[in-house]
């Protein structure tokens, strides 16, 4: 009976620190995610938790992460790292199959390219919307400080009252704040996050308002006129544009639909081709030229206002 009740206590304490065990390691787990700036615990970031942290380790890791937060995105670095590769190895298995095996490292630079350019569209378009909101948060800003209220008081305010990405990004903001950061270290987050022109002169009246006083009120006034003006005017150019933005994605398309059309017409025409040097050597200008001149459209068509 003594060995029994033995082995049964010594049963019951190895489930308990078992238990207690886990626990502390979910614990631990949540800490870090939430330090880090994860979404959650759920079972997709689990999956993806060791090759999170070892991209983590490394420089391009972090600026990734960073990337990431100013998209908006659930996505760890992990997750896209995964995601990215898997593209990269999709696009060069199919690209060697259906047009030849010289095409797949072609493919595989196109569907990196396209990965990271998915971010930079994800972030343009974050930023525009945060941009469209300024006049209003210009607008809350002002009400909140003419009404006497303090400027991290007014970021709390704002918020809670405007919709994403205005409210998602002032609610890092003021959480910055509530921990210690300075205003101008938290406002300066916020415009690497979301770099524009618009913001800088917004945070700029902010940080001095908040350094030197002076009549924030009728500044901010003034701005959401301006910021109300510079709105419609980018709105305007953007439809001018939109021609010729087009353009700029039909040049590459045309040129990959003429390589199926052939390839289609005559079967293993792209093959016989790329067997030889000069046919490799043909394809890599034809290449680079469908590149120049996608890159000179996009240049010409980008307006900075």
């Amino acid at each position: 009976m003594l060995v029994i009740a033995v082995s049964l206590l010594a049963l019951v304490l190895g489930v308990w620190g078992l238990h207690a065990w886990r626990g502390g390691r979910a614990d631990r787990r949540a800490l870090v995610e939430r330090l880090a700036g994860e979404p959650g615990s759920g079972p997709r970031q689990a999956a993806f938790a060791g090759l999170d942290r070892r991209v983590r380790r490394y420089a391009w890791g972090r600026r990734l992460a960073g990337r990431l937060a100013a998209t908006g995105t659930n996505l760890t670095p992990g997750q896209f790292t995964a995601a990215a590769a898997g593209v990269i190895a999709g696009a060069w298995l199919v690209a060697a199959v259906v047009l030849a095996p010289f095409f797949g490292p072609i493919a595989a630079l196109i569907a990196g390219w396209t990965a990271y350019s998915f971010l930079e569209w994800r972030r343009r378009i974050r930023t525009e919307r945060f941009i469209a909101q300024l006049p209003e948060l210009a607008r809350v800003l002002a009400n909140a400080t003419q009404a006497g209220l303090a400027l991290r008081t007014a970021v709390s305010m704002a918020a809670e009252e405007l919709e994403a990405p205005a409210g998602e990004e002032l609610k890092k903001v003021a959480d910055a704040m509530a921990v210690g950061h300075s205003v101008e270290d938290a406002l300066g987050e916020l415009q690497q996050r979301l770099p524009s022109r618009e913001l800088i002169v917004l945070i700029s009246t902010l940080v001095l308002s908040s350094r030197a006083g002076g009549s924030v009120v009728e500044s901010l006034r003034n701005l959401t006129v301006t910021l109300e003006e510079r709105k419609e005017t980018r709105r305007e150019i953007r439809t001018q544009m939109s021609q010729v933005t087009v353009t700029a994605y039909a040049v590459p398309v045309i040129g990959i639909g003429s390589l199926l059309l052939l390839d289609k017409i005559m079967p293993g025409s792209l093959s016989a081709m790329t067997g030889s040097g000069i046919g490799r050597i043909c394809v890599l200008i034809s290449l680079a030229l469908y590149v120049v001149g996608f890159t000179l459209i996009r240049r010409m068509s980008r307006i900075d206002v």
